[in-house]
């Protein structure tokens, strides 16, 4: 997968010559160029709207993981989710880093009290809610898990990362019949989940081969 970074510094070195500093496209420049049918624009518009784009946005990246050119779609889902990262406080968004760190660490609970945290003060801030379900699930708590899954959807209902965890919570509850809708939800949203790809093959295989053994 492209890196929002090293994309960022190929297409400034493609920019204005030596000696000139390039200024940082506007938001709504930045989501006119991703309209545009130059492929270097919309590969620029992708990546500064990680940079600079609203959860108002989101509509645009969503559209953008179909653009026919793979390295514009990937760019859109890296800038998704440095957009549903940011939670426009400051204090928030220091928290959000710190609980993000300790699940690197596999500090589980203290990571779900981070984002506890910042749930009771941003409630409406979906990815607090995403992140704690991700620890949920870490922990083996998957009913809690789906229950900030749902919050994520009332909040953000383009979530595939959600969409995609709900699946993985019934997988492992052994309910595949309840993952696979959840699956082709995600891939719905975004189409360039491989691995959701090749698992909705193998589960719809699954379950047509128990219905048939339960005849």
């Amino acid at each position: 997968m492209i890196r929002w970074a090293a994309a960022l510094a190929l297409l400034l070195c493609a920019g204005p010559a030596a000696g000139q500093t390039p200024s940082p496209p506007t938001r709504e420049q930045s989501l006119a160029d991703l309209q545009r049918p130059d492929i270097e624009a919309r590969r620029q518009g992708a990546v500064w709207l990680g940079e600079t784009g609203r959860m108002e946005d989101v509509s645009a990246l969503v559209k953008a993981l179909r653009d026919p050119d793979e390295v514009v779609r990937r760019l859109a889902e890296n800038s998704l989710w440095r957009v549903w990262s940011r939670s426009g406080d400051p204090e928030i968004d220091a928290l959000f880093a710190l609980g993000v760190e300790q699940m690197g660490l596999r500090q589980g609970p203290a990571a779900v009290a981070i984002f506890t945290r910042i749930i009771e003060k941003k409630p409406e801030f979906a990815e607090g809610w995403n992140k704690r379900a991700t620890v949920y699930y870490l922990m083996g708590e998957y009913e809690k898990s789906l229950a900030d899954c749902d919050e994520v959807m009332k909040r953000n209902p383009d979530h595939f990362g959600a969409l995609s965890g709900y699946g993985q919570i019934y997988l492992r509850l052994q309910q595949p019949e309840r993952a696979l809708p959840y699956f082709e939800r995600a891939l719905a949203v975004n189409p360039n989940m491989e691995g959701v790809a090749q698992l909705i093959e193998e589960l719809r295989a699954l379950i047509v081969k128990k219905r048939r053994e339960s005849v």
